[in-house]
């Protein structure tokens, strides 16, 4: 039978939601029934509440097509309505198309939500086995390949559903749909749609929407070079039906396509705003222009509805006074990234002068360099923040979960009690947090000169000393531990215990990783303020037992990376780490400890490195190998070098990679040998392994990137601040 063995600690079952430990599998056993584990404990004797807790927690997939055929109690209890009920494939990277077919003949007519987004390994085909749903009321099928014909053919039968995510690829053609299938579609009131050419794909269809989310993910150039036209084609002239809409959603990658396109579909918003509407956001990158139709808009917004969340293009609202004209009912977010709204004018037009905002739970003042200083016209970006506006936000928002105050300078005054990670320290709700580097720094500490030069190699650097769990505590005295502890960076990370998501991001920082245009060969240097950040700070954030999710970018003084040790040892609930140009640019000094920090990282999942110079070797692959969770590692490095044979290895140690993108200074030939290598020895048993090896400098990188899967693009490969990047919840 299979027996399941489970790590009890008490730090394994958050309070927090957060997800079981990634340790927690099931080995297969040859025993009877009744026969009992080796740690004394029968898991048949658990109640069924219980089971079906620890059941929860398998993949669909191994409880239907495995764990259900070990013994009768568990066949029963592994096709419960609340494991079948719905079913995520999302992030199931070892299901394959005869599994799906497999599991869809099993449990089909059980089936009421099913996830499938983001499963760019299965072929077209697989959505036919769909049909076999009949009772689905929400499908997610973004990043699956699906033709129109699949897709009417499938919609056809799905009578019941309600909510709907699918791609809009080239060829899509929307006369190719059955009568069947729209009729479905009028019936769909929640539609997310990623479009990758220029058309409204089935929004006209969709009769009945309350909810629509759009990514604008279309290139301004064909593969062969020639410029796309932000035109819709031929038949795609059907008006979208807004007329029940309550959330409109709108995120566009860079280029002037993606723009003209958006404007098509806000135009019928704008000769009829619906009176429903209570969330109106558009994240667009760079300039995004206003016209005629998206002001006509906004003053009907400002007439007709009551929001409770708001994100607009910056130049939608930088120098006009739309903020004061519009309504808010109970706001739960908020984004003003980007813009050059001021201090004063957050408070009076958006808080009302400390308005009570218990409602808000997320905010994103990302890039919003002057939101804590009361004006902007004569204000230089470096100065002192006013601590009063800070404050002012902190009560009236005093339920803020996610927090985003990254690419900007906050810096503090030398008033005592003002510091920003002293006010932010009373938001004992937030879960996820983003700030500048220059921001976590005591005042008096920066004024002083840095311990080591950003410019210069200290003479230590030239003898390489084994930095790791037995010499880290013996780094600091006691007067220096003493003095540690009572920064102000340390105690916000105290106040903080439960926050699961951490951006520490230098206010100056690039990365390096083009999104549509070539690499970027220089970066500029951090804030003066932030050149004592260093290995200290990142000592502090060992507090936080419950940390999922870690970047840090653009942090100059680390010069052994100690912290991190510190950090591998006791966040333990740790899956995502993003490490970016750390240090001295010219030296990756932080290498020992980051390969001791791995070998306790149990649980993590997702590595992304940025560093110049960084040397792939044998040393660091074997460190990361005991990383045994881990799915998905992307290095980008200027001038950096790899091993293939080291490369090769890990993948053969680590089972449960299938993402390897490197972005290095190797040749092109060495690149594209080890890339075949890879795809030639573990594709056949990894089905979603996803791998991409190329010159970071090369010209036609952004070809390659370009066929990279959407999921692993945006959610790793780039570099981003991901809080309070989207309203929480935005889809199931």
């Amino acid at each position: 039978m299979i027996l399941f063995t489970f790590a009890l600690e008490t730090q394994g079952f958050s309070t927090l939601g957060s997800a079981f430990p990634a340790d927690c599998k099931y080995t297969d056993l040859a025993s009877g029934e009744n026969e009992e584990g080796s740690n004394g404990i029968n898991l048949m004797e658990f109640s069924d509440e219980i089971l079906l807790h620890i059941l929860s927690y398998v993949p669909c997939t191994d409880l239907v097509l495995n764990v259900r055929k070990t013994c009768r109690k568990l066949a029963t209890l592994c096709l419960d309505k609340s494991l079948t009920h719905t079913v995520l494939l999302q992030k199931d990277y070892k299901v394959n198309k005869d599994k799906v077919k497999q599991l869809m003949r099993d449990i089909g007519k059980e089936i009421y939500q099913l996830n499938m987004a983001g499963c760019y390994w299965l072929p077209s085909s697989t959505t036919d086995h769909v049909t076999r749903c009949k009772n689905l009321v929400k499908l997610n099928l973004s990043g699956c390949r699906i033709t129109s014909l699949r897709l009417s053919k499938m919609l056809s039968t799905l009578q019941h559903l309600r909510s709907l995510a699918i791609d809009v690829n080239p060829g899509f053609d929307a006369s190719q749909l059955s009568s069947e299938c729209k009729a479905t579609l009028s019936r769909v009131s929640e539609l997310k749609q990623t479009l990758y050419t220029p058309s409204y794909g089935v929004v006209p269809c969709c009769t009945s929407l309350e909810k629509l989310l759009l990514y604008f993910e279309i290139l301004d150039r064909s593969r062969e070079g020639f410029m796309l036209s932000g035109q819709l084609m031929v038949g795609e002239s059907n008006v979208p039906h807004y007329q029940n809409l309550r959330v409109f959603y709108a995120r566009l990658a860079p280029g002037y396509v993606n723009q003209e396109v958006v404007r098509l579909y806000l135009a019928v918003l704008s000769d009829r705003t619906p009176e429903n509407l209570h969330a109106f956001l558009i994240s667009a990158p760079g300039s995004f222009a206003e016209t005629g139709a998206t002001k006509n808009l906004l003053d009907s917004m400002a007439r007709n509805v009551r929001l409770d969340a708001l994100q607009l293009p910056k130049a939608w609202l930088n120098g006009s006074g739309l903020l004061q004209h519009l309504k808010f009912n109970n706001p739960f977010y908020f984004s003003f990234s980007r813009c050059t709204l001021s201090g004063g004018h957050l408070i009076q037009r958006v808080i009302n002068g400390g308005k009570d905002l218990k409602s808000l739970t997320s905010l994103n003042l990302s890039g919003c360099v002057h939101c804590l200083a009361p004006e902007s016209l004569f204000r230089r970006a470096e100065d002192d923040i006013d601590s009063s506006i800070l404050e002012s936000l902190v009560v009236s928002c005093c339920n803020l979960r996610h927090l985003n105050l990254s690419a900007a300078h906050h810096h503090s005054s030398e008033s005592i009690g003002n510091h920003l990670c002293q006010l932010l320290s009373r938001l004992k709700h937030l879960l996820s947090l983003a700030l500048p580097v220059c921001s976590i720094t005591d005042v008096a500490v920066s004024m002083e000169k840095p311990p080591t030069q950003p410019n210069a190699v200290p003479q230590t650097f030239g003898k390489k000393t084994r930095v790791g769990v037995q010499t880290y505590p013996r780094t600091l005295t006691d007067q220096a531990c003493q003095k540690l502890e009572s920064s102000v960076f340390w105690m916000l990370m105290r106040s903080l215990r439960c926050l699961e998501t951490l951006e520490i991001i230098g206010s100056s920082f690039s990365s390096a990783m083009p999104r549509n245009e070539p690499a970027i060969r220089n970066s500029l240097p951090p804030c003066v303020r932030a050149q004592s950040v260093g290995d200290s700070e990142v000592a502090a954030i060992s507090q936080l037992t419950y940390l999922q999710s870690l970047t840090l970018a653009q942090l100059p003084n680390i010069v052994t990376g100690s912290g991190l040790v510190s950090i591998g040892l006791q966040c333990q609930h740790l899956r995502t780490l993003s490490l970016a140009n750390l240090g001295m640019m010219g030296k990756m000094v932080y290498m020992s400890a980051l390969m001791d920090m791995l070998k306790h990282c149990k649980c993590l999942r997702d590595l992304r490195l940025e560093q110049p110079y960084f040397s792939a070797g044998s040393q660091f692959f074997q460190a990361l190998s005991h990383c045994s969770s881990l799915q998905r590692l992307c290095i980008v490095s200027r001038s950096g070098t790899l091993q293939s044979d080291a490369v090769m290895s890990f993948m053969a140690n680590c089972l449960e990679v299938i993402m390897c993108h490197m972005f290095m200074g190797e040749s092109l030939t060495v690149c594209r040998n080890l890339q075949q290598s890879i795809v030639r020895s573990f594709q056949a048993d990894r089905p979603a392994l996803n791998v991409v090896i190329f010159p970071l400098l090369h010209e036609d990188l952004t070809e390659v990137i370009r066929d990279v899967p959407m999921r692993h693009l945006d959610e790793i490969t780039l570099f981003k601040s991901r809080v309070a990047e989207e309203p929480p919840n935005l889809w199931w």
